[in-house]
């Protein structure tokens, strides 16, 4: 009835109106996944790592959801999209879904096993829901496909997709069993060389900066050659994965080409998503442009390995499929079965019939594999000559411009790098030798690393350190002539003593700003790195509570100048002498220890290290105060800022006490077992050691060299070290 289809109309014509937006919203999500891409290659180019590591877009939840709002347009079949810009929205959305999958191929090294299936799963379920979308199209509208616009462009983009998946999927069968192979030949690895470092310990007594450099080094090419993103990026699926990508692009970016040089215009849309079309093909051509950087740096990474290798490999070792590629699906395929079935005889069919599935699933593996190898090979075969002419124009380029000078600053650099470290290069099995400018990249950034930690050198920090004497402050915190206002003491940390003597030496009078302002700036920069040792070396937790308890005291006194809610400002200012101020900073910190003894605590409180942070910071303060009041009364300090240049040595002896730890750290960072943060853990020892070179060179001077570092890792034993000295 003509009532009821101008109804119809009006409620369709309603539900209509909000498709631009859902437009808007589509492009807002393939704009995402690019900045996120983006930041991705930024980092590996800003890093120099030509294989990307996936940081920021990995495979997850969130990634694989704004892929699939990206996806909205492919996957709707009621719309209909015919017009230039419509169809050119479809083939970047799939090209969009090809790239990512191409990015995010290296985080599969990253995900644990159950992760792994689960992520892998969502992706292909997504990919295989939009490549039967697209194939329902076809079948639906075929015939009406000889005035479809694009169609081979159409089709190409979603075989293209659909080969990503597969080499994803193929990577991740083999990422477990590799995973484990080099986890177990790190650890043995790890053993090897710590071994070979307690011989030098015991040969050389001590380590010079270039053996810690070197020593760095060695950590670093373990870490990185065995790092799993690393692994699957000099990978042939990857590499052909790099070349679907720089494919997808090319087919996008001829569909643009042809529909501009067709329509002489970009903005040609007749669906129901009106402008918005536009922008999302904009979004989506941005990201594919973005995204089709990190896989072919990869592909050109894998294919300059091979081109570097030692040696040439016969045929048969090019095309040989290793073990790991199919040793997990084996191992399911031999396995029992996961379910509990009393009949013998439907145990033995079920057991067939999964061994049959998993044959066949391990010959398509085999078969991908010696593709991928056929691609990777191909692609060298062409690429060689390039690579041959580029290698010869930089070789006569070095010897045309090379100076004297320049020639001497090079091979000084190769004298650096001239150890050996291929037994320590991580490889898996049948892979070839890493080639010696792969194996110096790796070793040069440590030095990059280490420059970088020597222009954020603390320098406040050195010029306190050159106060230090004979460790004699560490004698005067620990005299036992002051009474304890409580049964038991609380344990000792490195942090709490420092920050409760330059908490006095603020609340000092007649001392000028400036001195304060540098004190405070020196000892801020100390005590990042004593926080840093006593994490590390504080393994059982009982320094947590007074560690807290400095942390707590020290963001009161560095931002806001007051201890405990005391303006230390108005405490130099209130008091004529030092001596007064002493005893008044003395009786504020037993009063606090005064009312924690009478109020009623539970049998928790019995225990020091359980302690309130406020009464433990008090607890020192009353104790230093006490102890410099005694010292003051024989006359053994001096007043005002003579007393706070005295101070000033007191805490440069024990700061640089406590830093006399800084090598053990940076050598138990290399040590560190975690394989998933193994790199981060060298990365933040070579830093450390480019911060604290000029450190560690003031203070190897005041370092016996048979001292046992057990004597120095915490201030209760430096204290019993000094006492048997004396």
């Amino acid at each position: 009835m003509p009532g009821e289809e101008a109804f119809s109309a009006d409620v369709e014509k309603h539900l209509e109106a909000p498709m631009p937006w859902i437009g808007v919203y589509v492009a807002a999500a393939s704009l995402i996944c690019t900045l996120a891409m983006a930041a991705d290659t930024f980092h590996g180019l800003r890093s120099k790592k030509h294989w990307f590591r996936s940081k920021y877009f990995t495979l997850n939840a969130t990634s694989l959801t704004l892929l699939a709002v990206s996806m909205k347009l492919p996957v709707d079949l009621t719309t209909r999209m015919y017009a230039f810009t419509d169809r050119l929205a479809k083939i970047s959305s799939l090209a969009l879904m090809s790239t990512a999958m191409a990015n995010f191929m290296t985080c599969l090294g990253t995900m644990d096993d159950r992760e792994m299936v689960m992520n892998v799963t969502a992706l292909a379920i997504l990919v295989v829901t939009v490549v039967v979308n697209v194939c329902v199209q076809i079948i639906q509208m075929r015939q009406f496909l000889k005035g479809r616009k694009m169609f081979a462009e159409e089709i190409a983009a979603a075989f293209f997709m659909l080969v990503s998946l597969v080499m994803v999927v193929s990577s991740a069968v083999m990422v477990p069993t590799t995973k484990r192979y080099l986890e177990t030949k790190y650890y043995e690895m790890l053993k090897l060389a710590t071994d070979e470092q307690i011989i030098v310990e015991s040969e050389e007594q001590s380590f010079t900066f270039d053996k810690l450099r070197l020593m760095i080094q060695k950590y670093w090419v373990m870490a990185e050659t065995s790092s799993p993103q690393f692994v699957i990026a000099r990978s042939p699926t990857c590499t052909v994965s790099g070349v679907v990508s720089l494919l997808t692009a090319l087919v996008l970016v001829q569909a643009e080409i042809r529909m501009v040089m067709v329509e002489k215009t970009i903005d040609k849309s007749a669906s129901k998503y009106g402008w918005s079309i536009k922008w999302i093909v904009l979004a989506q051509t941005i990201g594919v442009a973005v995204g089709a950087i990190a896989p072919a740096f990869r592909c050109y990474t894998a294919i300059k390995f091979r081109w570097s290798e030692k040696g040439g490999k016969s045929f048969f070792d090019e095309f040989k499929v290793d073990a790991y590629w199919t040793q997990r699906l084996v191992e399911w395929k031999e396995s029992s079965l996961p379910l509990q079935i009393r009949n013998r005889k439907w145990r033995r069919v079920l057991h067939k019939t999964k061994r049959l599935i998993l044959s066949f699933l391990v010959g398509v593996q085999i078969l991908i594999v010696v593709c991928c190898k056929g691609v990777r090979f191909v692609t060298f075969i062409i690429t060689s000559p390039i690579f041959s002419c580029c290698y010869g124009i930089g070789k006569l380029k070095h010897t045309l411009t090379s100076s004297p000078s320049r020639v001497h600053g090079i091979s000084e650099l190769e004298t650096r790098t001239e150890i050996d470290f291929t037994r320590y290069v991580l490889l898996l099995e049948g892979e070839a030798e890493l080639p010696q400018k792969i194996q110096t990249s790796i070793c040069g950034e440590v030095d990059k690393l280490i420059q970088r930690g020597k222009k954020q050198q603390p320098k406040n920090l050195l010029s306190l350190l050159h106060k230090v004497g004979n460790f004699g402050g560490l004698k005067e915190v620990d005299r036992n002539q002051v009474p304890s206002l409580h049964s038991q003491e609380p344990p000792k940390c490195w942090s709490l003593p420092l920050v409760t003597l330059t908490s006095i030496a603020i609340a000092l009078p007649n001392i000028p700003k400036k001195k304060i302002n540098w004190l405070i700036q020196s000892v801020d920069e100390g005590l990042f790195y004593v926080k840093l040792i006593e994490k590390n070396l504080d393994k059982k937790g009982k320094l947590v509570n007074s560690r807290n308890g400095a942390d707590v005291i020290w963001v009161g006194v560095e931002l806001y100048r007051k201890w405990q809610g005391k303006d230390l400002h108005e405490t130099s200012l209130k008091y004529k002498n030092s001596k007064e101020t002493l005893q008044e900073l003395s009786n504020n910190a037993e009063k606090t220890l005064l009312d924690f003894n009478r109020a009623g605590k539970d049998f928790l409180m019995e225990n020091p290290q359980n302690w309130p942070v406020k009464v433990i910071a008090a607890n020192s303060m009353y104790r230093v105060c006490q102890r410099l009041l005694i010292a003051y009364q024989s006359d053994y300090l001096r007043a005002d800022e003579g007393l706070f240049d005295q101070l000033s040595n007191m805490i440069a002896n024990i700061m640089a006490a406590c830093l006399t730890n800084l090598m053990r750290v940076i050598i138990m960072k290399c040590h560190h077992k975690s394989i998933k943060e193994k790199e981060k853990f060298v990365r933040q020892a070579a830093l450390l050691l480019g911060e604290t070179e000029e450190i560690l060179e003031t203070l190897h001077q005041h370092r016996a060299t048979s001292q046992d570092p057990a004597e120095t890792e915490f201030i209760d034993k430096w204290c019993n070290l000094m006492k048997r000295k004396v």
